[in-house]
């Protein structure tokens, strides 16, 4: 959701955003999570090999399952910058756990914006006293504003569930708007929860969950240096401890499920210069792989993606970029929808209205639906159109 006009807290956890001067101009481009107490983490990571510094870093603490805080900066990505890179990375990662008086190997570092720059160190450093003076319980909306980039609109989601006989609270902040197409894009996720829950099992519902929201989205097709995706539970709810092959695990799983999906449908509908909203839906497939690499095939097609934007109803791409995805298809069984209409069955155009179809093209939110007619399995993706915005963003992006 957008930025909300109710303070945003999570028990046990504090936070702020500042200006440094990286991006200039007064904004919000250093940001703190901090948790009173150490809590359980799982992370998840881009499969870059040009891997940012900070990830790098993050990837060896994560190992340890406990983290305390999470630093953000935007502006510079601290990619592509070798020794140097890291050794800025840990610079910030002990002055910032120094000034928290916490363990470093609890600090998690992670940085969004131009790839192949070095930190500003020294403004980060100067930065981080007023950083951690000014945390707050509500300063969860001031950390998200300073790691977004081209983002539009900040991306926060909180829900509130009963797990484990006890009140728990479950929030997520999230930037990225384009670089999108994370597989674990500039994408930056961070939850905090009070629930408490053991790190086996946090670690595999994180994945989990992960795995069906934030990898199942594409704003362009490209993948980050720089995709980070964390969790942060302290246990302060007091509930029964949450582990694997508990049912009450399921409830948890759920809450989290639906604070990730609103956030990564807020990153497709922030892409860059995105003006739709769509669903690729591919069932009846032979294997979950095979539909999964059909949806992708068609959301990032820019023909397909262009005929959106354009409002042209030029469904012979979607089928071009479906048959492109190197996977078995049975052409007589493909049947091809476009919101609720019918438009490709049985090898052959389907009988429409064409002005129907320019209708559903010319909304916000579009659904294609995909049916191989050869199994059962099914994949489920959301991406946007590719307009001139994007073009003119992407083309001016680093000066």
């Amino acid at each position: 959701m957008s930025k909300s006009t109710l303070a945003i807290s999570v028990p046990g956890f504090l936070a702020n955003g500042v200006a440094v001067g990286i991006k200039g101009a007064n904004q919000k481009d250093l940001g703190l999570i901090y948790s009173t107490i150490p809590a359980r983490s799982a992370a998840v990571f881009t499969k870059n090999a040009f891997k940012a510094a900070p990830v790098l870093i993050d990837m060896e603490r994560i190992k340890r399952g406990i983290a305390q805080a999470v630093i953000t900066n935007s502006g510079c990505a601290n990619a592509a910058t070798g020794k140097d890179g890291y050794t800025d990375a840990m610079a910030v990662s002990a002055a910032a756990a120094r000034q928290l008086k916490i363990p470093e190997e609890h600090l998690l570092v992670c940085s969004t914006g131009v790839i192949g720059k070095r930190l500003p160190v020294k403004k980060i450093e100067s930065g981080i006293g007023k950083l951690v003076k000014g945390l707050h319980e509500f300063g969860i909306e001031d950390a998200e504003e300073a790691m977004m980039t081209t983002d539009k609109y900040p991306k926060v989601a909180i829900r509130k569930g009963i797990v484990g006989a006890k009140d728990i609270t479950i929030c997520g902040i999230a930037k990225g708007a384009g670089m999108i197409e994370p597989n674990m894009a500039t994408l930056l996720v961070y939850v905090m929860t009070d629930a408490l829950i053991d790190s086996k099992a946090l670690n595999t519902v994180f994945h989990q969950v992960i795995d069906a929201t934030f990898n199942s989205i594409s704003v362009d097709g490209c993948m980050s240096t720089n995709d980070t995706a964390i969790i942060l539970a302290n246990g302060l709810a007091g509930n029964n401890p949450l582990e694997r092959a508990q049912a009450r695990l399921q409830r948890f799983r759920e809450i989290l499920t639906d604070v990730l999906m609103e956030l990564c449908q807020a990153v497709v509908q922030d892409g860059e210069g995105a003006t739709k909203f769509i669903t690729v839906l591919v069932d009846g497939a032979k294997s979950r792989s095979d539909a999964k690499r059909a949806a992708y095939a068609i959301a990032n097609s820019n023909l397909v993606k262009t005929a959106f934007f354009g409002e042209d109803p030029n469904w012979g791409r979607i089928l071009a970029a479906l048959g492109s995805a190197s996977i078995p298809i049975e052409k007589e069984k493909v049947v091809l929808e476009i919101g609720n209409l019918t438009v490709f069955a049985q090898d052959a155009p389907a009988d429409i209205q064409i002005s129907k179809l320019k209708d559903i093209y010319k909304s916000n939110r579009i659904d294609v639906h995909v049916c191989l007619g050869g199994g059962d399995k099914s994949y489920c993706l959301y991406t946007s159109d590719l307009s001139h915005d994007y073009v003119k963003i992407n083309a001016e992006y680093s000066t």
